[in-house]
């Protein structure tokens, strides 16, 4: 019963993450605020009008879809306060109060690397992005990205391709797939890993949902591996968040000529790690996994140097 008042504090208007959180500050938990009588609720300052008239009238009929949704077994809404919400999440300056997930919570927990990316990339920065996720899958480390067309695609295929899970964070409710090309890629996903979203069931792909999720995607990651980028991006907007969050950068660098090489290079002057092969990423990291063997590493390495040269 307590889901459906974290679910209800939530879909009110006017209530983001930070008023929830000043609200559990206050109230200590979502059910406490509507048990709390009109004036308690007036005189802690953070409700405006249409708030206090929304949870007075409490109508629960409001969360029956999201609590339909997650009677599927392989559907779950975590809160904050569930033993599967991921602690990497906890520590940033805003997470999710709430986390729907299909597929298995419990990969949340483990360590994962963000890789992210164009939309569209060149077929060299897909080659990059495919390799490196399934290289690093092979070594425990989870790949997190967003599920869009290019750069992050090519991660969790690469991911799969070695067997093991990746996470994709949506910026849609979990009942709708985008881009609706990606259908197959979210099935496969969210049957060997998991696909997340801080969105309720219903939610519409809108532009600024995807700047929102790119703070989950650099949460739940040890650090960022940007392949290929733009400079004003969605891309650069979760490396800022990462370095906010106080994790690692890497970048992929690439040509001179090639504007998708400018985001990484930018990166690069400001600190980010440059990457040419896998060791350059777990040496930084420093976690307990074994090392890939020279061949394979350097099998990465000249492909890299294949594809994507320095400069001209």
């Amino acid at each position: 019963m307590d889901l459906v008042y974290w679910l209800m504090l939530l879909k009110a208007p006017n209530v983001g993450t930070r008023t929830f959180y000043k609200a559990l500050k206050i109230f200590e938990s979502p059910e406490q605020v509507f048990l709390a009588s009109r004036d308690e609720l007036k005189k802690c300052g953070i409700f405006r009008q249409e708030t206090l008239d929304f949870i007075e009238r409490n109508d629960t009929s409001l969360v029956q879809a999201d609590l339909d949704w997650s009677k599927d077994n392989a559907c779950h809404i975590l809160t904050l306060i569930d033993n599967c919400y991921p602690e990497q999440l906890k520590t940033i300056y805003d997470p999710p109060p709430l986390l729907y997930v299909r597929g298995d919570a419990s990969w949340l927990g483990l360590p994962q690397l963000a890789i992210v990316g164009s939309r569209n990339p060149s077929p060299g920065g897909k080659e990059n992005a495919y390799e490196f996720a399934k290289y690093l899958s092979k070594l425990g480390i989870v790949i997190t990205s967003g599920m869009a067309s290019g750069i992050d695609a090519n991660a969790h295929i690469g991911a799969l391709k070695a067997g093991k899970p990746t996470i994709a964070i949506c910026g849609t409710g979990l009942d709708r797939i985008y881009p609706a090309k990606h259908k197959s890629l979210a099935h496969q996903v969210s049957t060997k890993g998991a696909l997340v979203s801080e969105f309720c069931i219903g939610t519409a792909p809108t532009a600024t949902n995807f700047p929102r999720r790119n703070r989950i995607i650099s949460g739940l990651s040890l650090g960022t591996l940007v392949i290929e980028a733009n400079i004003k991006s969605g891309t650069m907007i979760t490396a800022r968040l990462a370095v906010e969050q106080g994790k690692e950068v890497f970048a992929i660098p690439g040509s001179i000529h090639n504007p998708l090489s400018q985001g990484c290079h930018q990166l690069i002057k400001q600190g980010a790690k440059l990457v040419e092969n896998v060791d350059d990423i777990l040496n930084e990291l420093q976690i307990d996994l074994p090392k890939l063997s020279k061949q394979d590493n350097s099998n990465i390495s000249k492909k890299i140097r294949t594809i994507i040269p320095l400069c001209y």
